[in-house]
């Protein structure tokens, strides 16, 4: 039953899905993680795969950048290839000053300037939230792996060159960090009644003038990944 988006079959998709942006890292987790990983996607080169880790069937499917990208993935998984639990795993930008680089956050909420929300009726302003049930067993598995998340409001935006200052006001409000796609999985996982859980690690920080080079980035973003496929 391809969709216009995803060419895999009712069946070939697991319960549990990881969902980086790039496509390339879904690859990549799935070469690194999954036993006999399958590739079931590659319309758009938007890459998707499913295997088994630790015995249980995972699939990693990318969703691209940004909200409406992952609006349509994380739509046609939920809705039309019985998918309960969506994990994001990705980078943000530190906001507060209590993260720092290569720290995992994890989003409770989000906060958007996206108008994603409106098509579901509320017309005021919403920050839709994280499956408690996914950020309980989240922070579970990062403490017995050694790891103190950090647990509070992302702030999903849909502007990457932003000249509008919201990231100074939402540091203020103490949001933690900022990225691009949270908004949109927590809202298509609360129409649909499913599970999602953004997991992201610091990539950069927007005040303290720090990055990650190519190297830091990959064995600090092995940590997101392992908390998340714990809990899948």
């Amino acid at each position: 039953m391809a969709t216009p988006h995803n060419q895999a079959n009712r069946g070939e998709i697991a319960k549990n899905v990881l969902m980086p942006g790039d496509p390339l890292r879904a690859k990549w987790i799935a070469e690194t993680f999954l036993t006999d990983p399958h590739c079931y996607n590659t319309t758009r080169n938007m890459l998707g795969y499913t295997g088994t880790y630790q015995g249980i069937p995972i699939s990693v499917q990318g969703s691209g950048m940004g909200i409406p990208s992952i609006g349509i993935y994380s739509y046609e998984l939920f809705n039309f290839y019985g998918v309960e639990n969506i994990i994001r795993v990705g980078t943000a930008g530190g906001l507060s000053d209590s993260v720092n680089v290569r720290d995992v956050v994890i989003g409770l909420s989000s906060y958007t300037n996206s108008n994603f929300g409106r098509q579901f009726g509320f017309d005021g302003n919403v920050a839709p939230c994280c499956s408690f049930k996914l950020l309980e067993q989240a922070v579970a598995a990062s403490r017995k792996m050694g790891i103190e998340p950090t647990v509070g409001a992302l702030y999903s935006s849909d502007i990457f060159y932003d000249e509008s200052g919201m990231s100074g006001k939402l540091k203020k409000l103490g949001v933690l960090a900022v990225e691009m796609e949270s908004a949109a999985l927590y809202l298509n996982a609360a129409r649909a009644g499913k599970n999602a859980l953004a997991i992201c690690t610091i990539s950069d920080h927007l005040s303290k003038n720090e990055s990650l080079d190519a190297q830091a980035r990959q064995s600090s973003f092995t940590q997101m990944m392992e908390i998340a496929l714990d809990i899948a």
